[in-house]
């Protein structure tokens, strides 16, 4: 095995440079742009470039789904809905961890109790965040979105009430205990999983959750680092039986008060303060920058720029320059 560092970069920036383009041509003509992933020799199962693309690729189809199925979209937003209002009041945040369209979101905080003072979302893709604006737009439903990544989420420690996931988490087979870390990080009154639950599932969906790679364990995972696990079952009603959905509860051992007035951003490359800004939010303290696209944060640390004057430009001198 090659292990040159820079033999190792090339390799990448080549390989990615063709599965894209392969990923790009498998999806036009009607295939699986994932299986083609997983079938490429240089891809590692479901790796998180793969990943990236195949959700940008689809992006527009769940606010389509939505669109052709109203009722089920209603009864699995009802049903999150339930489960997230004990832990929510009105001075709560709320994050939805890999929220695709806002679809899911939307329909949540529509039917929440309580409406909390902050919510956001979430997605490694940026073109299904962009749908998911119009999304909560159409829906008259405020809320905030943003590019980042589940397993480096650029905020502060505890900074958000209640995180929950939609089967976000599922095509992350291997690396549970980092993405539960992760969540628990940023939670500070509970993680709710919404996801495929393999050790509760039937033989036919098992063998399926298999050939996709899809998580397993979280429940063992969760209380292997520390968690409490309040509720562990499978959800009355999933829109596939073959992936079904079950809930894993798990409540900060801990639990701090809710209400904290603004949310706390920082770097997912330095773990530094990010101050909000129009055009970018910019760590002070090591002169690195995050772009905003379209009114959409690219909050991954791959998206950081160096730019260290960014604080002492004021912004009508910075949208003034071309």
């Amino acid at each position: 095995m090659n292990t040159d560092p820079d033999n190792l970069l090339r390799t990448d920036v080549t390989e990615l440079g063709r599965l894209m383009l392969g990923m790009r041509s498998a999806y036009a003509r009607g295939e699986n742009a994932m299986e083609y992933a997983r079938q490429t020799a240089s891809a590692l199962g479901n790796s998180p470039i793969a990943t990236l693309i195949a959700y940008d690729l689809q992006a527009g189809t769940y606010i389509s789904g939505a669109r052709a199925n109203p009722e089920g979209r209603v009864r699995w937003c009802e049903q999150l809905a339930g489960i997230l209002n004990p832990y929510i009041i009105k001075q709560s945040t709320v994050l939805e961890v890999g929220c695709g369209e806002a679809t899911t979101l939307a329909g949540v905080l529509k039917r929440l109790e309580n409406t909390p003072r902050h919510a956001f979302g979430f997605d490694i893709s940026w073109s299904r965040c962009a749908h998911g604006l119009s999304w909560l737009a159409e829906n008259a439903v405020p809320a905030g979105l943003f590019v980042a990544d589940i397993f480096e989420i650029p905020l502060e420690d505890s900074s958000v009430d209640v995180v929950y996931t939609s089967h976000s988490l599922e095509p992350n087979r291997g690396r549970e205990e980092a993405a539960i870390k992760e969540l628990m990080r940023v939670a500070r009154r509970a993680v709710v999983l919404i996801e495929p639950v393999y050790e509760l599932a039937g033989s036919e969906a098992q063998a399926r959750m298999r050939e996709h790679g899809y998580v397993r364990g979280l429940k063992e995972t969760a209380e292997m680092v520390g968690a409490t696990v309040r509720d562990y079952r499978l959800l009355d009603y999933c829109g596939n039986p073959l992936n079904p959905s079950g809930l894993v509860l798990i409540e900060k051992s801990v639990m701090t008060p809710s209400g904290t007035p603004d949310i706390q951003w920082r770097c997912p490359l330095t773990h530094s303060a990010l101050v909000e800004h129009a055009l970018g939010f910019y760590s002070p303290g090591t002169g690195v920058v995050y772009p905003v696209l379209g009114g959409i944060p690219l909050l991954r640390s791959s998206h950081a720029v160096v730019a260290s004057s960014f604080g002492s430009i004021n912004a009508q001198e910075l949208g003034a320059v071309r």
